[in-house]
């Protein structure tokens, strides 16, 4: 473990807001390992992971980065960067091995130490409850397109708030529940990889439910300061061209990327046109029932955002010729089929521009016009980004050193456009750095690093890049660096 150094700052001109929240955050399942103990189950991604072909080298997340035996040494690393917060998600299956009944103590056991040791280090914790790891005895029996699914949910979530509700004030209820949906049962790159457009609707709406039920739970069993939400990956939509054609793909992927989710939650319906879109596909009259949109629009305190990369698409023209294709650059790898139901005319490209190396355009303007459109959308409405980050492919030094210049550059970007919604008018409260340490990246396994630190999968060694050492000036100064 390497530790992260004090610098003399350049001269700051860019400040943020007094209180603003500096934070960094992981998912259970990319980090923990440790999958067999305690009485955990495999989830879905625990059965993905480990079917050949699905991920990247036939990675899994067996051991990750063993965050739970090195919490307490990860949550050092966290005290030296200066964090308010960081944002971890629970595993399901640790909790409630079967997605049912009561909850294992021994798994509970291991968020009460890790909540205690961020708050004795002065740490706010700020808990996701689902991260993509649905128990996979829930799958077996329907998965998010069957409806008990939300209301079994929406009892885990009451499990965990009865144990930690007492010393964790800030809940996410989902993590981008477009990728549950529509990357796991819409084109089957993530898990459980399944590739049908019906079931990633159906699942969609019922991810929608539990986040309401889950509200409620909440609700009943924390303090009344507490604050709660969801964190989506909103599209930053954006057509090729100004063309009528290109603007109806661009509301085609607005409805079924973004609307799909803030209609319900924050307006309590689903938008006529994704209903239009999607007709062919599922009978929404019958999907949804009496009261679920009462229940999905449970009032929130906050919404997180995810924000990695714009979206370009066009209207397909009508001498496309499809085999002409070799990817459809919507960013989010192969599959089955489009993740994009009730989108087929509608053609995907990439932004101008350098790349990730995820191969995602960076273009940071997006994140200020996401951020800009919800506080137009939703005025009064507090904002988290929740993530941001980029991989790139960082080089360890003879001497030990990880010079990720390219990662510096693209963070302080994106804080700048964060810093200019702000002064637009957004009401941004705080920023989450994706990710506080490399990790299994899902289906491109341990290939991609988003970390501050460089992880040793084989030796578990934690090394502080450079752009950990220029995060910590970033939150000790509350701005970011300027010139002269």
């Amino acid at each position: 473990m390497t530790a992260v150094r004090a610098e003399s700052a350049p001269i700051r001109t860019a400040t943020f807001p007094t209180g603003f929240v500096w934070g960094a955050a992981t998912a259970a399942y990319q980090v923990e390992g440790s999958v067999d103990i305690g009485g955990r189950t495999p989830s879905i991604w625990d059965t993905f992971s480990r079917t050949p072909g699905r991920t990247a080298g036939g990675d899994t997340g067996d051991q990750a980065t063993d965050h739970y035996h090195r919490y307490r040494e990860d949550v050092r690393l966290m005290a030296e960067l200066g964090l308010d917060a960081y944002r971890f998600s629970v595993s399901w299956p640790r909790v409630q091995p079967t997605g049912r009944g009561p909850a294992v103590e021994r798994g509970l056991d291991f968020y009460r130490r890790l909540t205690d040791e961020l708050l004795e280090q002065g740490i706010s914790p700020v808990v996701t409850l689902y991260h993509w790891d649905l128990p996979q005895e829930l799958e077996d029996v329907g998965g998010w397109p069957a409806r008990d699914t939300a209301a079994r949910f929406a009892d885990y979530t009451a499990l965990v708030a009865d144990a930690l509700g007492d010393r964790v004030s800030t809940w996410i209820t989902l993590n981008e529940p477009w990728c549950s949906a529509f990357l796991g049962y819409g084109s089957g790159v993530h898990a459980p990889g399944r590739a049908d457009w019906a079931d990633s609707l159906r699942a969609a709406h019922h991810l929608n439910l539990g986040h309401g039920l889950a509200v409620a739970a909440l609700r009943a069993a924390l303090p009344a300061d507490a604050k709660v939400g969801a964190s989506l990956n909103l599209h930053a939509v954006r057509p090729l061209s100004g063309s009528p054609a290109d603007l109806g793909a661009a509301r085609r992927i607005d409805a079924v990327g973004n609307r799909v989710f803030t209609g319900p939650m924050l307006k309590g319906s689903y938008p006529e046109d994704l209903l239009a879109d999607t007709a062919h596909l599922v009978d929404w009259q019958k999907l949804v029932h009496d009261g679920d949109l009462a229940e999905i629009a449970r009032p929130v305190d906050l919404l997180g955002v995810n924000y990695y990369t714009p979206t370009v698409v066009s209207a397909r023209p009508a001498d496309h010729d499809p085999a002409a294709d070799t990817s459809r650059d919507d960013g989010h790898g192969g599959g089955a089929q489009s993740p994009w139901p009730g989108s087929e005319g509608v053609l995907f490209h990439k932004a101008p521009g350098d790349v990730t190396a995820m191969g995602w355009p960076i273009d940071p303007t997006g994140l200020t016009d996401l951020l800009l459109d919800l506080h137009r959308d939703h005025p009064g409405l507090p904002l988290l980004v929740t993530e941001n980050g980029a991989a790139f492919e960082d080089t360890l030094t003879p001497d030990g050193a990880v010079h990720d210049h390219e990662r510096i550059t693209y963070l302080h970007a994106h804080l700048a456009a964060l810093r200019a919604a702000i002064t637009a008018g957004a009401d941004v409260r705080g920023y989450f750095l994706w990710s506080l340490m490399d990790n299994f990246e899902w289906a491109y396994g341990y290939a991609k690093r988003f970390g501050l630190y460089r992880v040793d999968y084989a030796t578990q060694l934690r090394t502080a890049k450079d752009s950990a050492h220029w995060y910590a000036e970033v939150i000790r100064h509350n701005a970011l660096p300027g010139t002269e």
